[in-house]
């Protein structure tokens, strides 16, 4: 054959086709391929109902296998697998010849082919093991989440030179400076042990993606190496308001040769100090939430689509400036959304509570290196998590943990979550899980209603350290979407009171709320039916009353006005009737609430209430209203109006029926984020409405779902219709319009259909 041409450059194609799905696994299958039907990655090794599910059923061995034939470009040169998520246990083969071997269920790794390739079909064996292994972090003890089986995140397929670009780090010297400078750190990929000889060269690309300004470069002689290099003078720098990102070409050059990669930075300085957080030295009051990475029934199991999406959802729909990836790293595709929307992320390594043997605490410590070389260059991430979550005190394993961390990367600080006070503070950040609002409810506890509690009580210490909350609320009050109104009223107050007070206490960096959406769970957990009704919103990402809590706070009025009040409008939902009183969410200064035909009355928002929001709720009660205007029980039921005004100006408004009747099936899916994508997991959320636009709280059905075109349903064909909400994602792939129809089993309403543009 002849040698392939000097200047290949690396051929990077998905490998997400043609899989055969096995139950169990046999070391004879390793030379064996069986025949049967094929899945398409990212795959569920087993789903879920969307209740009542048993983990157990997927805490067993599985088997993935794929021929990959012999290509003529392969010829002296690397062909290595690339996997990005694997839950868990993983071992690959080829031909019968093990190539990688990777414990950890949430961090990348590779399976290099190459010296086993032959001239025809080759055999490609993935077996993985979906039992808690207790030497694997988060097994061990009980999880209150589900770590669901699968080859859950994209493969990848690369035909390389023999020498490439393993990582590179770029790492500010001072993001402030006029000229920015940073060492840059290059490791090679060199498994035949070829001579390194060549020159490192650095470009920053503009739009068009052509070099601009300078290009310096250093001499690489090794397999790694490092420089000091002046990147730019005079470059945006990037925050949550203007997320400016520059492209940075790596070219390693030689001889026989070259390799390239590109790297988005970000321009910023962020620091947590004794009173707060600053971002570019400017104060930045943090208001986040936690996010698993799980879906219904599909658990892991969906792509790069629906993770961006959720990182929108958080930004634009929540009002949120941080995530926490609890409890473990997520997708590369939600820190890139991240990156490019301004959501700032807290990233962790994975487990709950528990810490196990020597072989687990080397895992931990793997994985510290694993999540921090793969997420380096993400300037949303602003935290790393080195401690397993809530657990007890290790002053040794925590100690190397947070070494590890600062070797690794000195120009982010670390953090440790824990339940307890008075723990150890090894890392740079003391966050704390603080439920103590609730408490007061609980045996023997003496404390009236608190939403937080000062840090110094919680550390320890007699002086201010960095501190943040990084969860409140969840299991303390758990809140289905289909929950009468009183307590979707004190769920709401709790969110309220917890974020009032974080703004108000400037030694607060911050809190983030338990949790974005409802979670499948451990039998442990839950609410008897294995889901944690923890979030803002459904398993499906449909809103409760409390998501307009940081939608109100962090969201422009003039662009996206807000006004939600927490009402079913229904007199009898309360145990003695009306809807008072009532908490009416908003960003705006000034609302009015008119009853039936009667003259609007003027609310203002409750700064006496909640001094710190940057928008409190209005909280009207039944005696704020005229006496001769308040309804008894028995009387005519009537509609309203409430309005939302900024500066005088009515921005918003919401009209409410006396007497709601169902009237339409309301489909909706949001645009692409990720045009260029082979395929785009989408969500179809639908809504049933009353004739005033508003949801059916209490209506209940089943929806048998269909999809028409180049596409698959994820998840099961018949879904529930719960407090007029439901929502599963469809797998697009190709440019075709996929036509997705969604049919009422009741007849309530007409059979809906939405057509989602490839």
């Amino acid at each position: 054959m002849s040698s392939p041409h000097p200047y290949f450059q690396r051929q990077r194609s998905p490998a997400n086709t043609g899989w055969v799905f096995h139950n169990g696994f046999d070391p004879a299958w390793i030379t064996l391929p069986l025949p049967g039907p094929t899945v398409r990655l990212p795959h569920n090794a087993v789903d879920l109902p969307w209740n009542y599910g048993d983990e157990r059923s997927y805490q067993r061995p599985f088997t993935y296998q794929r021929i990959l034939h012999w290509e003529p470009h392969f010829e002296g040169r690397e062909v290595v697998l690339c996997f990005e998520g694997v839950l868990a246990g993983s071992k690959v083969w080829i031909n019968g010849h093990q190539v990688a071997d990777h414990p950890d269920g949430y961090t990348p790794f590779e399976a290099r082919l190459t010296d086993h390739l032959i001239d025809g079909e080759n055999l490609i064996t993935v077996a993985i093991d979906g039992s808690e292994n207790g030497d694997i972090p988060p097994f061990g003890g009980r999880i209150d989440y589900l770590t669901y089986a699968g080859i859950y995140r994209d493969v990848w397929l690369d035909v390389r030179p023999a020498i490439t670009i393993e990582n590179v780090k770029i790492e500010l010297i001072d993001p402030m400076a006029e000229t920015v400078h940073a060492t840059v750190r290059i490791w090679m990929s060199n498994p035949q042990a070829r001579p390194v000889a060549g020159a490192v060269i650095l470009s920053r690309l503009d739009e068009d993606g052509q070099p601009v300004g300078k290009t310096p470069g250093f001499t690489l002689i090794n397999d790694h190496g490092e420089a000091e290099l002046e990147l730019g003078s005079g470059l945006a720098r990037w925050s949550p308001n203007n997320p400016t990102l520059h492209r940075f070409k790596i070219t390693y050059r030689a001889e026989d040769g070259e390799d390239s990669v590109t790297v988005r930075l970000g321009i910023r300085k962020a620091e947590f100090r004794p009173d707060g957080f600053f971002l570019n030295d400017r104060p930045l009051k943090i208001m986040g939430l936690n996010r698993h990475q799980s879906f219904p029934t599909v658990g892991y199991a969906l792509g790069p689509e629906a993770q961006a999406q959720d990182a929108d959802m958080l930004k634009y729909q929540l009002g949120c400036n941080l995530a926490r990836t609890s409890h473990y790293p997520q997708s590369k595709a939600f820190l890139d959304r991240c990156d490019e929307i301004g959501l700032m992320v807290f990233e962790e390594i994975p487990g709950w509570q528990h810490i196990g043997g020597e072989a687990f605490k080397a895992q931990s410590l793997a994985n510290v290196e694993a999540m921090i070389r793969r997420d380096w260059n993400h300037p949303s991430i602003i935290l790393w998590g080195v401690r397993i979550n809530e657990s007890p005190d290790d002053d040794a394993f925590y100690t190397a943990t947070n070494q590890r961390a600062r070797q690794l990367d000195p120009t982010r600080q670390t953090a440790g979550v824990r339940k307890h006070t008075n723990s150890s503070l090894l890392e740079d950040v003391y966050t704390m899980n603080d439920f103590v609002l609730g408490e007061e409810h609980l045996p023997g506890v003496n404390r009236p209603r608190t939403p937080l509690r000062d840090q110094r009580e919680v550390t320890g210490l007699t002086k201010h350290v960095p501190y943040m909350v990084t969860e409140y609320g969840g299991h303390m009050y758990p809140t289905k979407i289909f929950d009468g109104e009183e307590r979707q009223e004190e769920h709401v107050l709790r969110h309220l009171e917890v974020v009032n007070a974080a703004h108000g206490d400037p030694h607060i960096a911050g809190s983030i709320g338990w949790c974005m959406f409802d979670y499948n769970t451990h039998a442990d957990f839950g609410s008897g039916d294995r889901i944690c009704y923890h979030g803002v919103t459904t398993m499906t990402r449909a809103p409760k009353f409390a998501a307009s809590v940081y939608a109100s706070q962090g969201l422009d009025p003039l662009i996206q006005p807000v006004l939600e009040p927490v009402t079913h409008w229904s007199f009898g939902d309360r145990k003695v009737g009306g809807i008072f009183p009532l908490i009416i969410l908003t960003n705006c200064d000034e609302i009015t609430f008119q009853y039936g035909d009667d003259e609007p009355l003027s609310f203002q928002p409750a700064y006496d209430r909640f001094p710190f929001l940057p928008h409190p709720p209005v909280v009207i009660e039944a005696a704020d209203l005229p006496e001769d205007k308040r309804v008894a029980w028995g009387d005519k039921w009537k509609g309203g109006v409430i309005r939302g005004y900024l500066g005088g100006q009515e921005l918003i408004r919401r009209t409410y029926a006396a007497n709601p009747v169902p009237t339409v099936l309301e489909m909706a899916c949001r645009p692409v984020i990720r045009t260029h994508d082979a395929y785009q997991d989408r969500l179809v959320q639908i809504t049933a409405r009353d004739q005033a636009g508003n949801r059916l709280p209490f209506l209940m059905d089943q929806l048998a779902i269909s999809v028409d075109g180049p596409a698959v349903l994820q998840g099961t064909p018949s879904i529930p219709l719960i407090s007029g909400v439901a929502g599963f994602w469809v797998r697009v792939v190709g440019d075709d319009p996929v036509k997705v129809t969604a049919t009422p089993t009741s007849g309530v309403f007409e059979p809906q259909s939405l057509t989602l543009n490839g």
